[in-house]
């Protein structure tokens, strides 16, 4: 059985302009929209997000130190990797929205939801913007499931190849937060050795080895995928980097499209067991245009699936 997965796009996140041969370039999200083509979804404009829900994560000082950088023409990087122009803030201000509209819309309805914004989110650290990334969208979004909406375990899984250092800087003394990154190491952005636990030992990296595959990949992931069962999250987000494909320019690992595919079906399942099927996952890396598309569509494809 079928459901369409709401989709959360909008065209300010366009306006995210970085300089030519940057990877994290506007066409990631034709990339996605070509990914997401014939698919059943709902697609729906990403709202502004609030700076209330940015506080969750971030402090004042952090998003004013973003808005002053932002030029008002061209560029200016933060880092050599992170670039600001001038549709930067509020192109990240959307994915904020987005996420916080996606956690809102599946605790309410039950359906499952994709947020097709960028910049990504997973790097952004307390007070530092970087890999790309200015806030921490999908921390801010496990915040808002359990501020807002009062729950108490929430499971943010991130698959990304590059460690999701934000996101466990963010949630490092969360206890209703259970953290899960897969990522190869070394690899930047240095961080998510296993004995990196949090402040509640809440938080499990799992490095991978440059020119590990979908095996090492299962192997890793299947056993802390039973514990979650047994933890029972009351909501699942993912940190859906599609950057671990073999095909990748920035990194090493030999994921395939079915790859992505099987762990997200995975964690559907998971979903399915615990809480009601509710996931909400949201796009981070991913820089081969053509293999985001086929894993975009093969990710968004098993948020369709619903249990018969």
């Amino acid at each position: 059985m079928t459901e369409p997965v709401l989709v959360l796009t909008h065209d300010d996140c366009l306006s995210h302009v970085t300089p030519p041969g940057h990877p994290e370039q506007v066409a990631r999200l034709a990339a996605v929209e070509r990914g997401l083509h014939g698919l059943t979804i709902d697609r729906q404009a990403a709202p502004m997000g609030d700076v209330e829900d940015v506080l969750r994560c971030h402090p004042q000082r952090h998003i004013d130190r973003i808005r002053r950088a932002v030029p008002s023409t061209g560029w200016a990087p933060l880092d050599g990797d992170t670039i600001l122009s001038p549709g930067s803030y509020t192109a990240a201000m959307r994915g904020v929205g987005a996420i916080c509209h996606a956690v809102d819309h599946v605790l309410t309805t039950g359906r499952r939801a994709f947020v097709a914004t960028r910049p990504p989110g997973h790097h952004a650290e307390r007070e530092t913007a970087m890999g790309f990334c200015l806030f921490g969208t999908v921390a801010i979004g496990a915040m808002r499931a359990l501020d807002h909406h009062g729950l108490s375990r929430v499971a943010v899984l991130d698959f990304d190849v590059h460690h999701g250092n934000g996101t466990q800087d963010l949630l490092w003394d969360e206890a209703r937060v259970r953290f899960v990154s897969s990522h190869q190491m070394p690899l930047y952005p240095g961080t998510g050795h296993p004995d990196e636990r949090g402040a509640h030992g809440q938080i499990t990296n799992l490095p991978l080895a440059a020119g590990s595959g979908g095996a090492q990949m299962w192997a890793a992931w299947q056993p802390v995928l039973d514990a979650l069962r047994d933890w029972k999250p009351e909501l699942i987000l993912i940190s859906a980097g599609f950057d671990a494909h073999r095909d990748d320019p920035l990194a090493g690992l030999n994921w395939t499209t079915q790859d992505f595919a099987r762990l997200t079906r995975a964690i559907c399942d998971l979903a399915e067991d615990c809480c009601a099927g509710r996931v909400v996952s949201a796009l981070e890396g991913g820089y081969d245009l053509d293999a985001l598309a086929d894993s975009v569509a093969a990710h968004v494809t098993e948020l369709g699936r619903q249990a018969a």
